[in-house]
């Protein structure tokens, strides 16, 4: 039997495991799932004959070189920051690895040594970074093949709750790490190109700048900038490239709302609140908020922000329970932003019957024989439930099917890598259409940077 070895499991790794263990008997594969917490690796494995849990943490040296040293391949569903020593073991025992996080420097300076122990080392191989990847190079490189010239490249991807489960105002419920959503965009400007100029969007602005996007029978939605776009150019080959934009998908009226959260100071997780442990929810909002011996917390937030007390905004707020004066924070010495979003937990937490949806847009415009022409690409998967939802099967699957691939000698190229070119994503992005993840094409009209509508 070949031993994968997997190192995590989180709720990202259920359809990556069950994948696997499906495949166990006509692959000879033995599955051993490796976490700190014995009974998330048991629950993962499920008493098939073909799994194996054992009790591993990262930072203990001598058991986690002995896994790697007995498994053929090691996937690390770890964050990514903990990646690092497990690379190191590989490459010390020469074995190929997968991971679905960004690489990091650190990961890049290893490319040298993977390269000449002819190992793979498999990145970005998740959702976003992953088939949003894939997804775009097929096409990029269909365009480039035809002898037309690329002029503008968008790429949006969002994950939401799905249509039947979308039951309160703000129309989302947390689907993934909640810690990156109450941070998301900062850490520097927003940067990307649009016909040629080059934009930057600060963080105190960035949920004002939205664009709306009509992904056809999926519904409508708005975009918010990524961080950093730019970086896209060199990764993908698009250096003349006119607009380079990559964006985050929530549902309308999100980020207008969210705004409130960036401009009180609320998403700050740059320093502590003293007593945080005895405040309330009322208490938290208040401490950003002028001192008055008359004016309520409500009145004062409302004045300070200009909201209406019939804009929906102010609905969405009463929602989440920021004025309840009963309700504590309990968390000693913590940031705002970590308050923040254990107040966002209580109302957005999925519950068992909620389902996730991922939803994922492309636009690629081009000139080709003196005509400029466009084509849209389009995704959405809908979770089966809280074990194998949408997040969990666009992340994992990618990584299984990469693992795999790469243990069978399909994905030969050494090198620390993301899944960009011809011998990763085309068998890869035909294998996923088997699970439901597939893309629609459509061809349109060639508007250049032409969003329908962006907010202030």
């Amino acid at each position: 039997m070949r031993k994968v070895l997997v190192i995590g499991a989180g709720r990202s790794a259920s359809s990556l495991i069950k994948y696997l263990l499906d495949k166990s008997e006509s692959e000879k594969l033995q599955i051993i799932v490796a976490d700190k917490q014995i009974e998330s690796a048991q629950r993962m494995i499920a008493n098939h004959k073909n799994g194996k849990a054992i009790v591993l943490d990262v930072f203990e040296e001598e058991s986690r070189r002995k896994a790697v040293q007995e498994a053929n391949i090691v996937i690390s569903m770890l964050p990514a920051r903990f990646h690092l020593e497990v690379a190191k073991d590989c490459i010390k025992y020469e074995k190929s690895m997968v991971t679905a996080s960004y690489i990091s420097k650190e990961m890049q300076a290893l490319n040298e040594e993977v390269v000449a122990k002819g190992l793979v080392f498999m990145n970005e191989i998740g959702l976003d970074p992953g088939i949003d990847h894939m997804s775009a190079m097929q096409i990029i490189d269909r365009i480039r093949e035809n002898g037309a010239k690329l002029l503008l490249f968008e790429s949006f991807t969002g994950g939401l709750v799905a249509p039947e489960s979308d039951n309160n105002l703000w129309n989302y419920k947390f689907t993934w790490n909640p810690r990156n959503v109450v941070v998301a965009g900062q850490g520097g400007a927003a940067k990307f190109i649009q016909e040629g100029k080059y934009k930057y969007i600060p963080y105190h602005k960035l949920f004002r700048r939205t664009e709306i996007l009509n992904l056809r029978e999926y519904g409508k939605f708005e975009a918010l900038a990524n961080r950093d776009s730019l970086k896209y150019r060199s990764i993908y080959g698009l250096e003349e490239v006119l607009t380079l934009y990559r964006g985050t998908i929530r549902k309308i009226g999100f980020s207008r709302a969210w705004n409130v959260f960036v401009q009180l100071g609320m998403t700050d997780d740059s320093y502590t609140i003293d007593d945080s442990e005895n405040m309330t929810y009322r208490d938290f909002t208040n401490s950003f908020l002028a001192y008055s011996p008359h004016d309520s917390v409500e009145l004062k937030l409302r004045h300070y922000l200009k909201i209406d007390q019939d804009d929906v905004i102010w609905e969405k707020l009463l929602e989440l329970d920021i004025f309840n004066d009963t309700k504590k924070v309990v968390l000693k010495k913590a940031t705002p932003a970590q308050i923040l979003q254990k107040i966002l937990m209580d109302k957005w937490t999925l519950k068992e019957e909620d389902k996730d949806m991922i939803v994922m847009m492309h636009k690629f415009g081009y000139e080709y024989q003196n005509e400029k022409r466009q084509i849209n690409s389009y995704m959405q998967v809908i979770g089966d439930d809280q074990t194998y939802t949408a997040m969990a099967k666009t992340v994992g699957l990618p990584v299984a099917i990469a693992t795999l691939k790469i243990l069978n000698g399909e994905i030969k190229t050494p090198g620390v890598q993301l899944p960009i070119t011809k011998e990763v994503y085309e068998p890869i992005l035909k294998e996923l259409e088997e699970y439901g993840i597939t893309f629609k094409e459509e061809k349109v009209p060639y508007l250049g940077y032409n969003p329908e509508f962006v907010n202030g």
